[in-house]
């Protein structure tokens, strides 16, 4: 019955932790695979067409091992390099992506200075500039990249000393003032990054609105699923699956604290 089949969730790391959440509070009932390429990560670092092909690969035996209802691509990078070709590759499993929130904040911002703060890899990449071009051409969009940001937000979350002038260092672009404007919307293009936005709000030099994408994600999904939503709770727990096999009693303890059990990775 398709109602015991897992919706994955799919992220290089932690960051698609924050859609989980959501996810979970709209859809208390489904069963949820947590999946992390964090062998890979951070993956805004790889080649395009090697992180093509280990995206698609991976995915090529997750689809065959757990049969998902749904899968949400909880990663700007990944889906806005590989999600149509993976639609493509699998016509019988709905995707739900993950791309920068230029339209909504076109949509609310004030003064037309938006800033989007992402990894490099979204930054370059096409998908993101034809967003602009289609809902934010009337707007001045700053796009800054960071190398480092999805790191610290790992190293945060899992309970590492992160210091607010290195967090200030990677956000600091964001910020323009232009003939008595000044940027009043960030967009978090980047799952990992609303971990950071309580620090974010404390150490930016004036205040702006955060955009986080996982509730409007989770919403997503909702429609998605429609009747095949499940409706009565799974005697199966939420699974964490991450493609390094880590050992780790502190992630261990982290993921369980988003309702998860760690597993080994399953291939074919």
């Amino acid at each position: 019955m398709s109602s015991q089949r897992p919706v994955l969730i799919f992220d290089s790391g932690l960051g698609g932790l924050t859609v989980l959440r959501e996810a979970r509070y709209l859809l208390p009932y489904e069963t949820l695979v947590y999946v992390a390429d964090d062998a890979a990560f951070p993956i805004g670092r790889w080649p395009e067409a090697e992180l093509k092909s280990r995206i698609l690969t991976l995915f090529a035996d997750l689809v065959a091992v757990h049969d998902p209802k749904a899968v949400v691509i909880a990663c700007n990078t990944a889906f806005t390099l590989a999600g149509e070709a993976l639609r493509r590759a699998h016509p019988g499993v709905p995707f739900v992506g993950t791309v920068p929130a230029i339209k909504p904040a076109a949509e609310q911002t004030s003064s037309g200075l938006i800033s989007v703060l992402a990894t490099p890899g979204t930054v370059r990449r096409t998908y993101t500039r034809s967003l602009i071009d289609s809902f934010a051409s009337q707007c001045h969009v700053r796009l800054v990249g960071s190398d480092t940001l999805a790191v610290l937000a790992e190293k945060h979350l899992r309970g590492s000393e992160v210091s607010d002038e290195e967090l200030l260092s990677e956000i600091a672009d964001c910020f323009l003032e232009q003939e008595a404007r000044r940027t009043d919307i960030v967009v978090l293009a980047c799952t990992h990054y609303p971990f950071l936005a309580n620090r974010f709000r404390k150490i930016a030099p004036w205040p702006v609105d955060w955009l986080d994408p996982a509730e409007a994600i989770a919403r997503q999904l909702v429609r998605v699923l429609g009747d095949d939503a499940a409706i009565a709770p799974s005697l199966v727990p939420d699974r964490a699956l991450f493609t390094s096999n880590p050992r780790e009693a502190g992630l261990s303890r982290l993921l369980s604290g988003f309702g998860l059990v760690l597993e080994d990775i399953k291939m074919r």
